[in-house]
């Protein structure tokens, strides 16, 4: 293991050693997590930004709501997705973070994933900070759908959509489709509004409700996990600033560079699922 001033950088066979380093940062102290894409790749969901990661463009919600095609791509595409994504189960990360958090070690967890599958674990305190695929909202009457009434709907009016074989699934839940023209979009059947995924689209803001929740968390921590984030979105960013105005030591896990990296007492350079599930059976 390597060390620069305060960031330490741990592969291969330094790996032990730095678990070492992280159960003794972490020990005695209430933890506030947060977690990225990356804890979800060993789940089969794909990562935006991890190494070898397709280039993407996602449709921001500019499009979604100015065009009614694109709302049509949107859906058709979100659809054969949804059946994939909605299959993923919780990895061994997932199932640690939850074990944590029964042990009283943590506070909760915060995710910028969409997958749901902190929840489906056994995680009790999870904020969504990008919501959620598995909810379906009305843009015009705020009425909340469950995911799988929507899908079911979706198949009885479009039988022509079916997920081909190897379809390939985007990190956010859905797959790129083309032709569209015979594509018929859900429509709220309370008030016939547009309708959406509880999901925060490019272009749009964390709910400023749902930040606090999330801020309320690292307020209320010893400490900072992150895990399988790249620290991109400016989420993320925020919520580590303002753990470090607090002076509140940050251990990252991720594989490959994060933007955090400079400011991490210890950032580990591995697979998330594999480091946590050492510190579970460390501190829980």
């Amino acid at each position: 293991m390597t060390t620069t001033g305060p960031l330490a950088i741990a592969a291969g066979s330094a790996l032990a050693e730095a678990v070492d380093a992280a159960t003794e940062l972490l020990r005695g102290r209430r933890v506030a997590v947060l977690t990225g894409a990356g804890l979800s790749t060993d789940s089969g969901i794909p990562d935006y930004r991890g190494e070898g990661a397709p280039r993407r463009t996602p449709m921001t919600i500019q499009q979604f709501l100015a065009d009614e095609r694109a709302r049509k791509r949107y859906w058709a595409g979100s659809h054969l997705g949804w059946r994939h994504f909605a299959a993923t189960s919780p990895n061994e990360g997932h199932h640690a973070l939850a074990a944590l958090e029964a042990a009283g070690v943590t506070n909760g967890v915060i995710t910028q994933n969409v997958d749901h599958l902190h929840s489906r674990a056994g995680s009790r305190h999870v904020v969504e900070l990008h919501g959620t695929v598995s909810r379906v909202r009305c843009l015009h009457c705020g009425q909340i759908f469950a995911r799988q009434d929507i899908a079911a709907r979706m198949a009885e009016a479009n039988p022509w959509l079916d997920a081909p074989g190897g379809v390939e699934l985007n990190p956010d839940g859905d797959v790129t489709v083309d032709a569209v023209e015979d594509m018929v979009a859900p429509l709220c059947t309370v008030c016939g509004g547009t309708l959406k995924p509880e999901v925060v689209f490019f272009g749009e803001f964390v709910p400023g409700e749902i930040f606090r929740e999330a801020s309320a968390l690292v307020q209320r921590a010893d400490a900072l996990l992150i895990a399988g984030s790249s620290l991109v979105v400016n989420s993320g960013i925020r919520l580590l600033q303002q753990a470090l105005r607090r002076k509140l030591p940050v251990l990252i896990l991720n594989r490959g560079a994060t933007k955090g990296d400079a400011r991490a007492a210890l950032k580990i350079d591995a697979g998330a699922s594999e480091v946590l599930s050492a510190l579970r059976d460390r501190l829980a």
